[in-house]
């Protein structure tokens, strides 16, 4: 096995650069960091590239490595570097992203949630890993939404993007498409004259655009749609964190209230 010591190293420079937008849309992978999300992907069928593992991880962690895939010992220097963080893990797997098209206009059935210029990484991770634990059958990410694969996005989905489908989409069409596919479509917003959530009948069909954290979704879209839900505040805050409304709305849409 390889072992790798230094930040120069050119595997290093490679890893490292999958950070940015522009080093996974030229290699095709991204970089899972800790053993969660190895196994989530090793479970998926994920197709691997590599796996990095400290030499404090390696002894627990190497029988476990799928076989054929090249394995290296890193140093926790190096695992520092590529992970961006102070405390990484020491396990590390680059896979390969995700090599999907999906017409909408096929989508008779299922929840899809639709991301709207979600903006903070944290907040797409969050939606992602929520709708997964909600039923949903998978997220559509519209134009400006923080990446899916970037670190913070798959630190926060933790292993979600391998149990539903996750999408990169024109929202004007897969809102055109649900609907003429008898699928309703909820907005949220923050308008009391919108329907309160309470009010829409539970289902597993259906399709909810949640929008960005300061200007909500857009108008284009919220005139679209079936109907634009409100949450009401009983306390004094302004609003909720869109991952929060987003969270009571996915629930109460397929669970009730």
């Amino acid at each position: 096995m390889e072992r790798i010591i230094s930040n120069q190293n050119a595997r290093v420079k490679a890893w490292a650069k999958l950070s940015t937008k522009k080093g996974r849309q030229e290699n095709h992978t991204y970089l899972l960091d800790g053993l969660h999300l190895v196994e989530e992907a090793i479970k998926a069928g994920a197709k691997f590239h590599a796996i990095m593992v400290t030499e404090k991880q390696m002894a627990d962690y190497l029988p476990n490595v799928p076989h054929g895939v090249p394995a290296f010992e890193i140093s926790e220097e190096v695992a520092k570097h590529i992970a961006g963080t102070t405390t990484p893990q020491g396990i590390f797997a680059e896979i390969s992203l995700p090599e999907k098209t999906f017409d909408p206009s096929y989508v008779h059935d299922g929840a899809w949630l639709l991301l709207d210029k979600i903006q903070d990484p944290g907040n797409v991770g969050t939606l992602v890993r929520t709708a997964d634990a909600a039923g949903f059958k998978g997220v559509v990410l519209g134009s400006g939404t923080a990446d899916a694969f970037a670190p913070k996005v798959v630190r926060a989905m933790q292993g979600s993007q391998f149990h539903l489908e996750v999408l990169n989409g024109d929202l004007d069409e897969w809102v055109d498409a649900l609907t003429a596919n008898n699928l309703p479509v909820y907005g949220s917003q923050l308008n009391e004259e919108a329907k309160s959530y309470r009010d829409v009948e539970p289902s597993t069909q259906f399709g909810l655009i949640v929008g960005n954290e300061g200007q909500g979704m857009s108008n284009e879209l919220a005139a679209k749609t079936t109907a634009n839900l409100y949450i009401p505040i009983q306390g004094q805050a302004e609003s909720l964190n869109v991952a929060i409304a987003g969270g009571i709305l996915m629930f109460s849409l397929t669970l009730g209230n």
